[in-house]
């Protein structure tokens, strides 16, 4: 299993530097990122391990003293100062990212799990990306993808992810929210065993209140839940967002179609974040991450907590046994 160090200059080196000896309860984990950077953390952390340079997973067995790193910066990175942006970081978490990408895609590791990238970072490199998803997408020429956040409980599916609120509605359609839909029925499928339950998202304040505020879940997003409902799967909807995520929280659904962003990551993260995991589904491959950001505010300062880390990777683990067979 492939961890890619994410920002150098935010918490991602040292969460996996925190978490290194509880994956190795349950993984073969394998670092990709900058060497310097990964001894830098587990220094921080007052670990024993060190890193050691490795071209391919396989190349160093992980241990409690040992952290195979495959370097993938294509830039320096001495320069960059923890807590603060980088075109450098933002360079280095892209190349960290793909190396890892092309290494699954290869067949040399079962899954991806990612620590955090900083957007800005990613922009300041002329990197012309929104985040991991669309990175994802765009390597390893997924058609159809979507970003889930996903706790034990409750799995949330988004439509739409990082756009403008202005940009949103253009961007709905009936195929769009069927096809996000069937992503998130096939994944919990998968997980539960069993058929999700599963309930679409209103777009507009009260589901439009019959038209008065929108047209939306009439014309769009009503005929792809019968649409899926043609299909065999187990959905509802539209339903107002202020009741249904309350609804969902009481164990009524499994999953949800959210239309945007923050509809889905708002209530999804109000309840459990630090047991969040972010999960792109539509890949040939397995990716999981954890749901929270950079964290500049805290960046080697020795405050990170690993366990959003450690939860990621089971669920990577979890996710190969459902889907592929994998990591036995």
């Amino acid at each position: 299993m492939l961890f890619t160090q994410g920002d150098v200059a935010g918490i991602g080196p040292e969460i996996l530097a925190r978490a290194w000896p509880s994956l190795l309860e349950f993984s073969l984990p394998v670092a990709v990122g900058d060497i310097v950077w990964m001894n830098k953390a587990l220094k921080l952390v007052g670990s024993q391990a060190v890193a050691v340079e490795s071209v391919l997973p396989g190349d160093v067995l992980p241990s409690e003293t040992r952290v195979p790193c495959i370097a993938a910066a294509t830039v320096p990175l001495n320069e960059v100062a923890p807590g603060k942006v980088d075109a450098a970081a933002g360079r280095a978490a892209y190349d960290f990212l793909v190396r890892a990408i092309d290494l699954t895609m290869a067949g040399k590791a079962d899954a991806v799990v990612t620590c955090p990238l900083h957007k800005e970072g990613l922009h300041l490199a002329g990197l012309n990306f929104p985040g991991h998803t669309e990175i994802l997408a765009q390597r390893t020429g997924a058609k159809e993808h979507v970003m889930i956040l996903a706790l034990e409980e409750l799995a949330v599916a988004h439509v739409t992810l990082h756009l403008p609120l202005s940009q949103v509605f253009q961007e709905l359609s009936i195929p769009r929210i069927a096809a996000r839909a069937r992503l998130l029925h096939d994944l919990l499928a998968g997980v539960l065993g069993r058929a999700p339950r599963l309930a679409a998202a209103a777009l507009n304040p009260h589901g439009s209140d019959g038209g008065i505020f929108g047209n939306e879940e009439a014309e769009l997003i009503a005929p792809a839940v019968k649409l899926c409902q043609n299909q065999g799967l187990n959905i509802v909807g539209p339903i107002p967002a202020d009741t249904l995520f309350l609804r969902a929280s009481q164990g009524e659904f499994d999953g949800v179609v959210a239309m945007y962003h923050d509809q889905g990551h708002i209530a999804l993260k109000l309840l459990g974040q630090r047991r969040a995991v972010n999960i792109t589904a539509g890949l040939p491959i397995i990716r999981t991450s954890v749901a929270h950001g950079t964290a500049y505010d805290i960046a080697w300062q020795g405050k990170a907590d690993g366990n959003s880390l450690l939860t990621a990777a089971r669920w990577a683990v979890r996710l190969g046994k459902s889907q592929f067979g994998l990591l036995d």
